[in-house]
This record gives structure tokens, C-alpha cells and sequence, in this order.
């Protein structure tokens, strides 16, 4: 029988004005950006925790901890291309991640195509294994009044 494992991941950046705001390893041309030790990209985070989490190694705060500085301002996928690096190194392969990235402004759905082949080109995975989904809250909440941006991740992962 073959090992599957599943994980999940969720997370949370502030938005600010004058911050570079990179989402899905693409900088979109926005007013506001995330904020956070390292470029600040929540979707690249919430796949990393879950590949961290399914295959039982903890989380992306354990293996890159903001309190480092040489994270500091880190291409978010440096820490993409590791993590599935280290869940390789540990016999397991990706099979198929799904997530979806909860955000009022601005539109992202044009440039999922991109988010999508920049990082299956990182994980070395086909693009037809990475969906990638946009929604609002309606403008309730945190995300509806454009303060933060969240995402969540699913991914599920088999022993080679």
C-alpha cells in the first residue's frame, strides 16, 4: 500500500501602503503590499505548511524563523524551493496541492495562470498538479476592508 499524507496550511500578512506586494512568487502592481520579515507572500507560505505539516516536519516558522536575518526580505521562493527540497529528502513527492487566496483588491484572478507555471516550475511539478483559486469576503472582515490578505492551502503528498 502506498503512503499518502495530507496537509494544510493557513495564513495571514497584513497590507500596507508603499510595501511590494508578491503573491504566488508573481510582484503585482498594487498601491499596497504584504507585510512581513521576508517578501511577504502568503500564498508561497500556506504551501510550504502544508507540505511541512503532511509530512509530519513542523512548520515554515520552524525551518525559517522570522527571527533569523537571513531571512530577512528572502525571495519567498527560496523557501518554496527548499521546503520541497527537505519533504524529498524524506522520500516523499507531491501529488497535487490546492489553494486558494482570499483578497478584496486587487484582481488576481488574470495573473493565476502565471502564480500557477512560476511556482510548479520552483516545486518541479506539473501545472495541472497546482490549482490556485481567488475569492473576496464581500467586503466583511479584515480582507474586506482591504487590511490583510489570507490564504489557505491543501496539499497531498505520497513516500516514493
Amino acid at each position: 500500500m502506498q503512503k499518502i499524507r495530507i496537509g494544510y496550511g493557513y495564513d495571514v500578512h497584513q497590507l500596507a501602503d508603499g510595501e511590494e506586494f508578491w503573491l504566488g512568487g508573481i510582484k503585482l502592481d498594487y498601491h499596497r503590499g504584504a507585510v512581513g520579515h521576508s517578501d511577504a507572500d502568503v500564498l508561497i507560505h500556506v504551501i510550504c505548511d502544508a507540505l511541512l505539516g503532511a509530512a509530519n516536519l513542523r512548520d515554515i516558522g520552524y525551518h525559517f524563523p522570522d527571527t533569523d536575518p537571513k531571512y530577512k526580505g528572502i525571495d519567498s521562493k527560496k523557501l518554496l524551493a527548499e521546503t520541497t527540497k527537505i519533504i524529498r529528502n524524506v522520500g516523499f513527492e507531491i501529488g497535487n496541492i490546492d489553494a486558494t487566496v482570499s483578497l478584496q483588491k486587487p484582481k488576481i484572478k488574470p495573473v493565476i495562470p502565471d502564480m500557477i507555471k512560476c511556482l510548479s516550475e520552483v516545486m518541479e511539478i506539473d501545472k495541472e498538479d497546482l490549482s490556485i483559486k481567488a475569492t473576496t469576503t464581500e467586503k466583511l472582515g479584515f480582507v474586506g476592508r482591504e487590511e490583510g490578505v489570507d490564504a489557505h492551502a491543501v496539499v497531498l503528498i505520497y513516500k516514493k
